[in-house]
């Protein structure tokens, strides 16, 4: 089961409804699960937000054909069209931009985002990350945990920001790890955490309860403490 690191109070807090609801772009780059659950949570008004549009730097995400079948926008930027990285920032930031989206969401899109395209959605882009961040940012999480003989493992959703794994944590998710475990089957279990914290934290920000100021994630007023 996994263990997320907010209090009942403010759990039953009561939402405050925006008028409209928060339009979310949502980048990936593979198969999308995560891109589902928010789907899954927007469709039964859990999160009260609407997918605007999905992006992917890879023409083959399964993740565009979920979007497609729940009718929503999809938009391909292949990053091997372009010979330097700034470019496809460039070309991505400007895409974003013209979808006038509340909050960025990144939910599994592998591409190291550069230092002028973080700092124009700072504040407005969330990552979900495969670890208890800060340790084990990067790749190969699952491994890494199993070789480090470690007890505990889980996801973290934070705020983007130019380093990378490192911004502000929102939202941590808890496992043990099992004696019998592979990398296959922890991740398989930090998917199922995901999945319950990323909508979570997503309306946290959706409700005007979450947001960023001087480097800090603040939660109904008083910063979160990681």
């Amino acid at each position: 089961m996994c263990s997320a690191k907010s209090s009942k109070a403010i759990e039953a807090l009561s939402l405050v409804k925006p008028s409209e609801p928060c339009r979310l772009v949502v980048l990936i780059s593979g198969n999308g699960t995560n891109l589902q659950a928010i789907i899954d949570a927007c469709a039964a008004s859990t999160l009260p937000a609407k997918v605007a549009a999905v992006i992917s730097n890879e023409p083959a995400a399964y993740g565009l054909q979920r979007a497609r079948d729940a009718s929503i926008p999809t938009h391909v930027i292949d990053h091997r069209d372009f010979g330097r990285r700034t470019d496809f920032d460039e070309r991505l930031k400007g895409l974003i931009d013209t979808l006038e989206p509340g909050l960025v969401i990144l939910a599994g899109f592998m591409r190291i985002l550069g230092l002028d395209l973080t700092e124009h959605f700072l504040g407005r882009m969330m990552n979900i990350h495969p670890s208890l961040l800060p340790d084990y940012p990067g790749l190969n999480t699952h491994a890494r945990v199993l070789a480090d003989g470690v007890n505990e493992h889980g996801a973290t959703v934070h705020f983007v920001t130019p380093e990378l794994d490192a911004g502000p944590i929102i939202l941590q998710s808890r496992i043990p790890v099992q004696a019998d475990d592979t990398p296959s089957t922890l991740a398989e279990r930090v998917h199922q955490c995901e999945y319950e914290i990323y909508p979570r934290a997503i309306a946290w920000f959706a409700t005007e309860r979450l947001h960023l100021e001087a480097s800090i994630a603040y939660l109904d007023g008083a910063p979160i403490k990681a």
